[in-house]
């Protein structure tokens, strides 16, 4: 990253550095996930949100014999309720992601494809679970898991993530979820598990697939990041869809089937979230112009949920 770059940044409100544009444009995985994390703790502190963690784990009520100490008195003058912050020895969890790095992830222009979105995504992430003294474990996966690692608690620990998230990788085609299978087994003990991915598999095996991290107790958000044209097509005139993974190709007019088009992936989208929903699964679409605050505080609320 060059000097310019960084200098530009550092003058940006933190809240802001969630903007994708702007992060495409920092090479420092590492520094960008941390921008986002400090920028999203900011905003939230000024938001009607609370009990997320910063320098504690959680809030639960006062029960009559606990250290007085530990009360949070601010949340008894907003609430007239008496809270005490619970530490990460009470409240750890195992935070398990489990990145889609196949070829249909490649999809969009350079550092704005869904497959950099999703790596800011997984960075930031283990760091902001870092900040609430979890365990954190990364799973790579296309046509079969690539690189893992087991949940780990300390810093140098996330610095490896942050390392396999930025090293340069082939990006095979993956066409079935077998290999979410695959990457179940790989975290029999009970956690969070994140899935990102863009979920382009036969809906069925998706679900059976999603079906086996439950089967070992996780508690699961599955992100579907997906890329405006493939969300609503929003070109005009002729263009030329092609298929990163097999590179086959349709030309049509986008104008004429923008309609259509929309209308078939909204139905598909909604049929994956009652399928996950029937599981108890979270199921998140976001698309890479989206700033990524929703899918950190998605992630803050399930986790929240689990005590």
């Amino acid at each position: 990253m060059n000097q310019t770059t960084k200098t530009a940044a550092a003058t940006i409100p933190l809240r802001e550095l969630a903007d994708p544009q702007l992060l495409a444009s920092v090479e420092d995985l590492d520094l960008v996930a941390r921008w986002v994390v400090e920028g999203f703790l900011h905003g939230l502190h000024r938001s009607p949100y609370v009990g997320f963690s910063v320098d504690f784990a959680s809030h639960r009520e006062y029960i009559p014999g606990d250290d007085l100490r530990h009360l949070n008195w601010k949340l008894y003058g907003r609430h007239d309720r008496l809270y005490i912050k619970q530490y990460d020895a009470e409240t750890n969890v195992d935070l398990h992601v489990v990145l889609d790095i196949s070829g249909s992830m490649t999809v969009g222009e350079g550092h704005e494809s869904k497959l950099r979105y999703a790596t800011l995504l997984a960075a930031s992430l283990a760091h902001l679970a870092t900040k609430q003294r979890d365990a954190v474990g990364l799973t790579l996966f296309a046509d079969r898991v690539v690189d893992h690692y087991r949940a780990r608690g300390n810093a140098d620990h996330v610095l490896s993530l942050m390392t396999a998230l930025a090293a340069p990788r082939k990006h095979p085609a993956a066409k079935s979820p077998r290999v979410i299978h695959e990457a179940a087994e790989l975290m029999t003990r009970r956690g969070l598990v994140i899935v990102i991915s863009d979920l382009y598999y036969d809906s069925t095996e998706l679900l059976s697939a999603l079906d086996h991290l439950r089967h070992f107790g996780h508690d699961v958000i599955v992100f579907q990041v997906l890329a405006p044209l493939e969300r609503e097509m929003p070109v005009d005139g002729a263009v030329k869809l092609v298929d990163a993974e097999t590179g086959e190709y349709l030309e049509t007019i986008a104008h004429e089937i923008r309609e259509s088009f929309a209308k078939a992936v909204g139905k598909w989208i909604d049929e994956l979230h009652v399928g996950c929903q029937a599981r108890d699964i979270e199921h998140v679409p976001l698309v890479t112009n989206q700033p990524l605050d929703k899918a950190l505080l998605d992630y803050c609320i399930k986790r929240s949920q689990l005590f």
